[in-house]
C-alpha cells in the first residue's frame, strides 16, 4: 500500500477528492496559524530584552515577575475558553462560515489594541488585547475542525482536518523563530518588540479576505432547511453533478442522521443541553475534554509558552541561545507535522499514534528530569557550555517533541471534531474546545510558579501523565480512521472498543456487497443498477 493509499467506506469517485475540499480547508486554517503564532511568539516577547526594559521586568521580584508573566499569557486562555462556548451559539444561528467572519474580526481588534501598549500605558492594553485574540481564536478552534470534518470525504477527513493542525505548526514556527530574526538583525527598541505583536494580523487579514471565497458547510445548511443552497455546495465540492449516485447516498446518509437527530435528540438550540442525559451522549463529551487534559498534561504548552524558561531549566544560557533552541524545536514539529499528516494519521490511526507518542513521550521527560535532578544546571550558570549530559537532554528534548508533534498534538482536535452526531456536534466541539483552553489556561497560569518550586519535579510530573493516558486510550477510545459520521453513534456503541472500527468497516462493506449481489442477481446493467440503487436510498 502506498503513502496517499485511502482506506474508504464505499466506493468513492476521483472526482470528490479535488482540488476544492483541499482548499476550503487550507483557507479555514489561517485561523488556526493565528492560534499557532499567539501560542508561541509570545513567550520569546516576554524575554526579548527591549520587551523587559521598556516595561521593567528587571525591576520586578522573581515571584512578581512569575505573576506578570503568568497574567500575561494565561488571560489569552482564559478568553478563548469563552470563545470557544459563544462559537456554539453562533454557529448554530448564523452558521460556520459567518461565524468565522464574526471571531477573526474580534481577533484583529484585540491584536490591534496590543499595538498601543508602551511604558507609558504599560501593559493594560496588552492583556485587554490578549483577552480580545483568545475569544477569536476560541472561537475558531471550535469552527474550523467542525466546517473541515463537515465538508471532508470520510478517507481524507483525518488529513483534511490535520490542515487545521499544520497551520497551527507553521503560526507556530514563524513565532518561535521572530523573536530571534529580530534580535539578532535589530538594536533593541520600541519598534522591535512591536513587530511580533503586529504580525499576529496577517494570518487573520488572509483568513477574512478568503473567507469570502469558501462555501458554507452543507451538513448545516441541510439541518436548517435550505436544500437548494446544500445540494448546491455539496455538488460544488465533490465536483460531482447533482444525480451521481455518491451525492444521491451522501445526501440520504445526511437526512437520515437528521431525522435520527430529531427523533433521539430533537431540533433547537437547547436540545443538545437535554442530550447530555443521555449516558451515551455525555460519555462522548467526557472522552472529547479528557483528550484534551492529556493533551495538556504531557507539557507542550508549559514549552510553548515558556520555552525560554524551560530550555533554562536544561542549562541553556543566554537570550539568543535560548530564541534558537526554541527556533529548533518550532521546526521540528513543523517537519514531523507533514509525517503526520501525509502518513500517519490515516494510515496507522488515532489510537496507535497517542499510545504510541505518549510513551516514547513520557520516556524522554523522565530523562530530562532525571538529568537536572542529578546535574543541577541552574547551579553553573558561569559555565555556558553545555557538559555532554546536557547535550544529551537537548536531544531527548527534540526526540520528545518528535514522539508528541504526531500523536497528541493534533489527534484529539480530529477525534473530536468527527466523534460527535450532527445535532451534537458544535456544542461537543465547543466542549472540547473549552477543555482544551480551560487545561490550556491551568497549565499557563501556574507553569512559571511550578519551575520556582518543582525543578526537576515539573518533568517527572508530565512524564507520569503521559503514561496515565495510555491505558485510558486503550481501553475507552475507539478508533475513528475511516467512519463516516453518520456511523459514529454505532462505533461508540461496540465492547470492546479496540475492535470497533473493524467491524463497523466490515459491516459497511458488507452492505455494498449485498446490494451489489442483489443487482447482479436481478441481471441489472451497470446504468440500471445505478438507478435501482439511487431509487432504493
Amino acid at each position: 500500500m502506498g503513502i496517499l493509499t485511502l482506506v474508504e467506506d464505499r466506493p468513492t469517485p476521483k472526482a470528490v477528492y479535488n482540488w476544492r475540499v483541499y482548499a476550503c480547508a487550507a483557507i479555514a486554517s489561517f485561523a488556526s496559524c493565528m492560534i499557532g503564532y499567539d501560542s508561541a511568539f509570545i513567550g520569546t516577547t516576554l524575554a526579548l530584552p527591549s520587551f523587559v526594559e521598556e516595561f521593567k521586568f528587571a525591576e520586578m521580584s522573581a515571584s512578581h515577575l512569575a505573576l506578570v508573566k503568568a497574567n500575561i499569557v494565561s488571560v489569552y486562555q482564559a478568553g478563548a475558553f469563552f470563545g470557544s462556548f459563544f462559537a456554539y451559539a453562533t454557529s448554530y444561528f448564523l452558521g460556520r462560515k459567518k461565524s468565522l467572519w464574526i471571531f477573526v474580526t474580534i481577533f484583529m481588534i484585540g491584536a490591534g489594541m496590543m499595538l498601543g501598549a508602551n511604558q507609558h500605558r504599560g501593559l493594560g492594553l496588552i492583556i485587554g488585547g490578549r483577552v480580545l485574540a483568545g475569544i477569536g481564536v476560541g472561537g475558531a478552534s471550535n469552527m474550523v475542525p467542525i466546517y473541515i470534518s463537515e465538508l471532508a470525504p470520510p478517507a481524507v477527513r483525518g488529513r483534511l482536518v490535520g490542515i487545521y493542525e499544520l497551520g497551527w505548526q507553521i503560526g507556530g514556527l514563524v513565532g518561535f523563530w521572530i523573536n530571534y530574526g529580530l534580535s539578532e538583525t535589530m538594536a533593541p527598541s520600541h519598534r522591535q518588540w512591536l513587530i511580533p505583536f503586529a504580525v499576529q494580523l496577517i494570518p487573520g487579514g488572509l483568513l477574512l479576505i478568503g473567507s469570502i471565497w469558501i462555501k458554507e458547510s452543507p451538513r448545516w445548511l441541510f439541518q436548517k432547511g435550505d436544500r437548494e443552497r446544500a445540494l448546491a455546495n455539496l455538488c460544488w465540492i465533490r465536483n460531482l453533478p447533482a444525480d451521481d449516485l455518491y451525492i444521491v447516498e451522501e445526501v440520504a446518509a445526511i437526512d437520515a442522521g437528521i431525522e435520527y437527530e430529531r427523533i433521539h435528540v430533537g431540533a433547537g438550540f437547547w436540545k443538545p443541553f437535554v442530550a447530555l442525559k443521555d449516558r451515551k451522549v455525555l460519555w462522548r463529551f467526557f472522552l472529547g475534554g479528557m483528550l484534551f487534559l492529556w493533551q495538556n498534561g504531557s507539557g507542550i504548552n508549559a514549552i510553548n509558552y515558556y520555552s525560554p524558561t524551560v530550555f533554562k531549566s536544561i542549562g541553556i544560557q543566554g537570550t539568543n541561545n535560548g530564541f534558537l533552541t526554541t527556533g529548533i524545536f518550532g521546526v521540528v514539529k513543523t517537519v514531523v507535522t507533514f509525517v503526520w499528516l501525509l502518513i500517519l494519521i490515516d494510515k496507522l490511526g488515532r489510537r496507535k499514534l497517542l499510545m504510541i507518542g505518549a510513551f516514547g513521550g513520557s520516556l524522554c521527560m523522565w530523562f530530562i528530569g532525571a538529568y537536572i535532578k542529578l546535574s543541577n544546571p541552574a547551579a553553573h550558570t558561569k559555565n555556558t557550555k553545555l557538559s555532554s549530559g546536557g547535550i544529551a537532554a537537548i536531544f531527548f528534548f527534540y526526540l520528545w517533541t518528535a514522539f508528541y508533534t504526531p500523536s497528541w498534538n493534533g489527534t484529539p482536535w480530529v477525534i473530536n471534531s468527527e466523534m460527535f452526531s450532527q445535532n451534537t456536534r458544535s456544542l461537543g466541539q465547543a466542549s472540547a474546545a473549552g477543555n482544551n483552553w480551560f487545561w490550556n489556561f491551568i497549565i499557563s497560569r501556574f507553569t512559571p510558579q511550578m519551575f520556582l518550586t518543582m525543578e526537576y519535579g515539573v518533568y517527572f510530573f508530565f512524564a507520569s501523565l503521559m503514561i496515565l493516558s495510555i491505558p485510558f486510550v486503550y481501553f475507552l477510545v475507539p478508533e475513528t480512521k475511516s467512519i463516516p459520521l453518520e456511523a459514529m453513534d454505532r462505533l461508540f456503541e461496540i465492547k470492546p472498543v479496540r475492535n470497533a472500527n473493524k467491524i463497523i468497516i466490515t459491516e459497511l462493506r458488507e452492505q455494498e456487497e449485498e446490494f451489489r449481489h442483489d443487482a447482479s442477481g436481478a441481471g441489472l446493467t451497470t446504468e440500471k443498477t445505478k438507478d435501482s440503487r439511487i431509487e432504493k436510498v
